[in-house]
């Protein structure tokens, strides 16, 4: 597509309205955003749905897999991961009980899709997330710099262990040596040996 929303016109089914043909590329998580209307009898005109209204939406792959199944309000927005490349199914359906409701109503559904190369903002997520190659390319430096540092210093300490551990076993050498040498001194001037 040309990267614009798509509005289509839905078929009501027994319980729920599908759509066909949303086809995202694998891997995309495609926007959707919908809008419902409930039909006034008195003012003869579509009004705005009550907030007491929800839509379940519901999304299958080509495979018939369910990617999605969730309950919303009377308007938002979902997006999905897909898997699979082929032409979707989009359910959507409400969940109201109050039968009364639509004993001779109607429903408005206005339905937005995002499919193609622009289902996402590419400058937008950059500006949200404030990441640009620049800062990465510093970032980058930063850490190799603290583990070059880091390694730096581990490679002193593991010397300065080494050594203190060299210098501990020659202190205890020496001071066995000379332990043993006072023993012997001492036991000879008593004539005990």
């Amino acid at each position: 597509g040309s990267g614009e929303g798509q509005e289509r016109f839905i078929g009501a089914g027994s319980g729920g309205a599908w759509l066909g043909g949303a086809g995202p590329a694998p891997t995309r998580r495609p926007p959707g955003n919908y809008r419902t209307q409930l039909w006034d009898k008195q003012s003869e005109s579509f009004l705005p749905s009550t907030p007491g209204l929800g839509m379940h939406v519901e999304v299958k792959d080509p495979d018939g897999k369910v990617v999605l199944s969730r309950q919303y309000g009377s308007e938002g927005r979902f997006t999905f991961t897909s898997h699979t490349p082929g032409e979707h199914q989009i359910c959507l359906h409400s969940n109201s009980t109050r039968m009364a409701l639509f004993a001779g109503g109607k429903l408005r559904v206005h339905l937005d899709i995002q499919v193609g190369e622009h289902t996402n903002n590419y400058p937008e997520i950059a500006a949200k997330d404030k990441l640009t190659v620049e800062q990465i390319q510093k970032e980058q430096n930063y850490q190799r710099y603290r583990e070059e540092r880091f390694r730096m210093t581990s490679e002193s300490t593991n010397q300065r262990v080494l050594w203190w551990s060299i210098a501990q076993t020659i202190i205890l050498i020496l001071t066995g040596i000379w332990q043993m040498r006072h023993l012997k001194s001492f036991f000879e001037a008593k004539k005990l040996v």
